[in-house]
């Protein structure tokens, strides 16, 4: 049973051996640093920073708190009612204070009409009177967003201007899924994830591979970079990995270069445990030297259908959020994500990363980030 709305993710071997499952596989080195032990999870204090809470019902949101999992909803401009999610933000925000936060979004809808700056501008406004701690952009912008004349309307376009100039000045943080995966760009025969494959099969609309006049996969990413060049002050989240999953070494290249860049892994895990199989101490060097700046996040999205049933719901989620934090956290083998590779390993040993980089990784960093200025 899926609770990930869009868990769609790229294998980026790229033709490097994997290890092999019987090999000694070394643990990330921290000296004498501290580490988790598996039992760890439920007590330790956590934060998921990006969910879809997107019903009143809030079954599932007092067993997160129960487990000591601080809930960052995310407004998107798709699927429910904006109105709705902003009331359900408001709501949980006031009813679970240091339990549960949110991000407000605007919509593109009027985007092209005289007032539309203007008009984005009041709804983030009115998003962080109603208490949220950020806003969040989504892949209309880049992927199906047009102005009059047809072309594509990217996130560097300075209609938006006004609402990031507004975000930098107040000091809060933007979040933005731009673009996809790389494998978005790909023939169906070469989706090398079988959660990508099965996305973009639902969902062709947004498979880019189908439609060569629409931007790139490079222009998605140089139209987020510019945006971070125009705004260097801006705090910028970038969703899944910042659509850079595919290659670590990507997104280290971005922190260097833009100072108040961070990502979150939601949705994306499956890519680092790909590159995991490629180069163990790469990806725990990677985790290592940019602990600051990585935040976790699942991408599940609740609403109304999918609560009805609460207590098995919530049972789901304890395996599904423990299952990511052991690979992370211990030495644990777990279930690995599907991959569409020769003979795709079922396990993967976990990274065992020391315990003040974890409690970065799942709750520091969205603290400084997301819930500093509300103190």
């Amino acid at each position: 049973m899926s609770m990930n709305r869009r868990i769609f993710v790229r294998n980026t071997l790229g033709g490097m051996a994997l290890l092999s499952l019987g090999a000694a596989l070394p643990s990330c080195p921290a000296g004498k640093t501290a580490y988790y032990a598996p039992d760890d999870f439920a007590e330790m204090p956590k934060a998921d920073a990006h969910f879809h809470y997107d019903t009143f019902n809030d079954a599932c949101l007092k067993y997160a708190a129960s487990i000591h999992m601080h809930i960052l909803s995310i407004n998107v401009d798709a699927g429910e009612n904006l109105d709705k999610q902003l009331a359900i933000g408001e709501r949980f925000k006031k009813q679970y204070p240091g339990c549960f936060d949110f991000l407000g979004t605007f919509p593109t809808d009027g985007f092209g009409s005289p007032t539309f700056s203007a008009d984005i501008l009041r709804r983030v406004q009115r998003c962080i009177a109603a208490g949220a701690a950020g806003i969040k952009i989504w892949k209309n912008i880049g992927m199906t967003l047009k102005d009059a004349d047809g072309k594509w309307v990217m996130a560097d376009h300075p209609a938006f201007d006004p609402v990031y100039a507004w975000l930098e000045k107040e000091g809060l943080p933007l979040a933005a899924h731009l673009g996809e995966p790389r494998n978005c760009w790909l023939p169906y025969e070469e989706i090398t994830m079988g959660n990508d494959l099965n996305y973009y099969t639902k969902h062709p609309e947004y498979h880019m591979y189908r439609y060569p006049d629409a931007p790139s996969y490079d222009a998605q990413i140089a139209a987020r970079d510019r945006l971070l060049e125009k705004f260097p002050r801006l705090t910028l989240v970038g969703a899944h990995i910042g659509s850079l999953e595919w290659n670590l070494d990507e997104v280290a290249r971005r922190f260097d270069r833009y100072p108040n860049f961070h990502v979150d892994l939601s949705a994306r895990l499956g890519h680092v445990q790909l590159q995991t199989l490629q180069d163990r101490q790469k990806v725990c060097d990677f985790f290592l030297n940019w602990q600051d700046r990585i935040l976790y996040g699942s991408d599940v999205s609740l609403d109304d259908r999918n609560t009805q049933h609460a207590e098995e719901r919530s049972r789901a989620l304890y395996d599904y959020w423990r299952r990511h934090w052991l690979f992370l956290a211990t030495g644990e083998t777990v279930p690995a994500e599907e991959f569409n590779t020769p003979d795709p390993p079922k396990t993967i040993e976990g990274l065992r990363l020391p315990k003040n980089v974890v409690d970065k990784l799942f709750l520091k960093n969205f603290q400084r980030i997301f819930t500093a200025n509300q103190q």
